[in-house]
Parts: structure tokens; C-alpha cells; sequence
């Protein structure tokens, strides 16, 4: 069955061109007032090289907000791949921020004939703005140091997402510090005009995409919870209803941000996939018990307004070249596979579905699963055990399963261990990366 032709998507090569882009815009206007020109000694250089670190640096930081601003030309790029380019991107700019921090103050330190304690003294009381442009680095650096997995996962969210909005915080204060004190701002216009638009234009991104776009597409599709059901002890479904719902144009496979407007929920965005098909009448969410939140959204009630974000996410039938399919998930990784097997294109016996799961009792949508399969004339395999099985989904487990796997494009969809090791299979069974689609469900 030949696969309709889609749209081009985005990629990470298109966005890194329009950040080099910038960046040499950025480098430009730094050479433009002076840049090595005025360099003639070891104080020079390391001052010089300081202002463009930190011109670099204050530019990845606007980069940093944008990629978390819900930008719809993003809408079609995983969640797992924004959150690899956001921690490049944010090691990037912390690394140059520190050393524009650093090559200032031993630069000025030399010039003006100073131990480096004194100048950093002189710094924070003399000149305007370096008092709050440090405690915007400090802010920063502590994102990133919540960001590593190992620290992330002893703090609670709260916590965690309230040093991530103080990102707005630190930008405002690093902008505030760029104007005030920046040699490339002294009398440049053009140079301050450019400023101003980037900070601008993501400011107006932010607000538009973050706050009045979602708020005014769910006023109008009136978006509620409109039944909560028990799947499994630690897993809920939640149906969300609406009007026009087609409108949301959201697609199976796909995710979006949740904002449930209830107490002790209403300020907090988690992204979750449809655990069935969008059918015009109801979104179904489905979510396992992973931590606090999670665990309160068996307490929601029917009738309690939604907030979306979205839809966003590559793991569609869009992503498709191939007229054969597998489709892999593991645990509550079930949920946009179930939804991907209820309307994905394909012929009878062209599509089959690997469920993942630690025993019976952990298999979510069983009557469902049985029930699709029978009617897509998909091939379903149960594949039920303890995670230490070495042979489980290994590459010849996934070709005993299914034969052809190397000529079908294969999605997969698991906690994050398991869909990394499933890749590596696949590999080895002989399928090309590029006809691996993959979603880690680690929300």
C-alpha cells in the first residue's frame, strides 16, 4: 500500500542553521564594535573574548525559552528530541555564561593592576547591573545542576518546575545588565534595535503560545473531564470531552500539555499522549502512577475544565514510508501504540503489535487490544515476563515475533530502558534507524 506524501517536517538541521545564523549576527555586531581590533594585550584579549562569551551565552538563553514555548513548527518533533536539544543547548549557554563571567573579572582584574577577589568585590558594588546579572547566573546554574537525572529525581516537582520559571526571571535580569553595562550596547543603535527584537519576538512567542492560545482554543472547544476510569491499581484513563474537537486537529500518536483547573492542579502542564483515537466526541488520556501529580488525578471530578497545549509529537502514521508496520510498547507505553492500532492505515496482516508488560495483571486495555486486532486483521503478540529476561525483544526474540521486521518501519513506545534496548535490537535484526519512530514515555 503506498504511503501518502506529507508535508516536510522541520528538522534539527533547519533550526541549527537559524541559531548559526544568529549567532553570526551575534559575533558580527561584537566585531563590528571593536571585537580583537582593540585587543594589544593579555587584559584586552581575555575582556574581549568575555563580551562575546556573553553575548553567545545571553543568545542560547533566549534559544533556551524559545524551545520551551510551545512553538506550532515544533509541534511535529518528539518530546524526547526537544528535551535533548534543550540540555545541549542549556549546557551551552551555562558554559559560556561562566566563562564570560570568568574572562571579565581577570580581564578587568589585569588591567586595573588588582587581585581577582578585589575586582569581583569592585564588580558587585561599582557597576550597575553585575549584582543581578550573578544572581541570574546563580539562578541558571542551579536549572541545570536539577536538570542531571540523579539530582532531578530526589527533589519534588514543585520544587523542580519553580527554580525552571525563575529561567524568566534570570533572562530579565541578564537583559537588564546587557543594556546597562554591555560595550557593544554604549551608543551601538543597531546593535540595541537587534537586542530589543530577540528579546522581543520571544517574549511575544511566549505569551502568544504558552497563554493565549491555549486558554482561547480551549475556551472555545469548552474542553472537560468527562469520565475518570480505574484501569489498573497505580493506572487511570481520563475522557476528556468538548465541542468541535476535530478543530484540535490532533492526530493518534500524538501528545499534548494537560492543565487541569482544579485544586492542585491548575498550575502545574504535564504532557500526555491519547490512549485512543481522536474521534470528534472525546480525547482519552491515560497516565501510570509515577509521582505526586500522577497519583492525583484519580481525585479529579467529571465537569473540571481542561487547558491544552498541543498537539505535538512526530509519533504519527505521518512519519510512515513503508506499507508494513510494527508497533512496540512497554507498560503504560501502550497508550498511543493502542491508539496508533485503532487507525492507523494498513491492510490486513501488514501491521503487528508487541506488548511489552511484567505480568498479566500489568496488561492495560486487554479486551480492547483483542478486539482492534481482530478487526485490523493485526498480528498481536503478548510477550509477559520478569525484566530480567536477557531474551526478551532481543533481536532474534523480535524475528521469531515477527519475520519481516526489517523491511516495516517499527514504532516504539516504553520507559526509557526498555526503548532504548529495543532500538539496539531492532538494529541488530536489520532495521535502518531511520524507519525506527520512538517515544520514550517517561511522564
Amino acid at each position: 500500500m503506498p504511503i501518502p506524501s506529507t508535508r516536510r517536517r522541520v528538522t534539527g538541521w533547519d533550526l541549527l542553521v537559524l541559531v548559526a545564523a544568529n549567532a553570526v549576527a551575534v559575533v558580527g555586531l561584537w566585531w563590528r564594535q571593536g571585537g580583537l581590533r582593540e585587543v594589544h594585550d593579555v587584559a584586552s584579549l581575555l575582556t574581549s573574548l568575555g563580551r562575546v562569551t556573553g553575548l553567545l551565552g545571553a543568545f542560547l538563553a533566549l534559544v533556551e525559552l524559545l524551545l520551551l514555548a510551545r512553538l506550532p513548527v515544533l509541534d511535529a518533533v518528539g518530546l524526547e528530541r526537544i528535551g535533548t536539544w534543550h540540555r545541549r543547548n542549556g549546557s551551552a549557554c551555562l558554559s559560556l555564561l561562566l566563562a564570560h563571567t570568568a574572562l571579565i573579572t581577570v580581564g578587568y582584574a589585569l588591567a586595573d593592576g588588582v587581585p581577582v577577589t578585589r575586582e569581583t568585590g569592585d564588580l558587585l558594588t561599582r557597576y550597575s547591573g553585575v549584582l543581578l546579572a550573578t544572581i541570574a547566573l546563580g539562578l541558571l546554574l542551579a536549572v541545570v545542576v536539577t536538570s542531571v537525572v540523579v539530582v532531578r529525581r530526589r527533589l519534588s516537582y514543585r520544587i523542580w518546575h519553580a527554580l525552571h520559571v525563575s529561567v524568566y526571571v534570570a533572562v530579565a535580569l541578564a537583559f537588564s545588565h546587557q543594556l546597562a553595562t554591555g560595550h557593544e550596547f554604549q551608543q551601538q543603535p543597531l546593535a540595541r534595535a537587534y537586542w530589543w527584537a530577540l528579546y522581543a519576538a520571544t517574549l511575544a512567542a511566549l505569551v502568544a503560545f504558552r497563554l493565549v492560545l491555549p486558554v482561547a482554543r480551549s475556551l472555545r472547544h469548552r474542553l472537560r473531564i468527562e469520565r475518570v476510569v480505574r484501569e489498573a491499581p497505580t493506572v487511570v484513563s481520563l475522557e476528556i470531552g468538548g465541542e468541535r474537537l476535530n478543530g484540535l486537529r490532533v492526530l493518534s500518536g500524538q501528545f499534548l500539555h494537560w492543565r487541569f483547573l482544579a485544586r492542585g492542579h491548575w498550575w502545574e502542564t504535564h504532557p500526555f499522549s491519547l490512549s485512543a483515537a481522536p474521534d470528534g466526541r472525546r480525547l482519552r488520556i491515560t497516565v501510570k502512577d509515577l509521582g505526586d501529580y500522577t497519583a492525583r488525578l484519580a481525585s479529579l471530578r467529571p465537569g473540571t475544565r481542561v487547558i491544552v497545549e498541543g498537539p505535538c509529537g512526530g509519533f504519527t502514521s505521518a512519519a510512515r514510508r513503508r506499507a508494513r508496520v510494527a508497533l512496540i510498547a512497554g507498560g503504560v507505553g501502550i497508550a498511543p501504540i493502542r491508539a496508533l492500532l485503532e487507525d492507523t492505515p494498513g491492510e490486513p496482516g501488514s501491521i503487528a503489535v508487541i506488548y511489552r508488560a511484567a505480568s498479566e495483571d500489568d496488561v492495560l486495555f486487554r479486551e480492547e487490544l483483542d478486539e482492534l486486532s481482530r478487526r485490523r486483521g493485526a498480528d498481536l503478540h503478548y510477550v509477559l515476563g520478569d525484566r530480567g529476561g536477557d531474551e526478551m525483544l532481543s533481536s532474534e526474540h523480535l524475528q521469531a515475533l515477527v519475520p519481516d521486521i526489517a523491511s516495516r518501519d517499527v514504532y516504539v513506545c516504553g520507559p526509557r530502558s526498555m526503548t532504548e534496548a529495543t532500538r539496539t535490537s531492532l538494529r541488530r535484526a536489520g532495521v535502518p534507524p531511520g524507519h525506527i519512530i520512538s517515544e520514550v514515555f517517561a511522564w
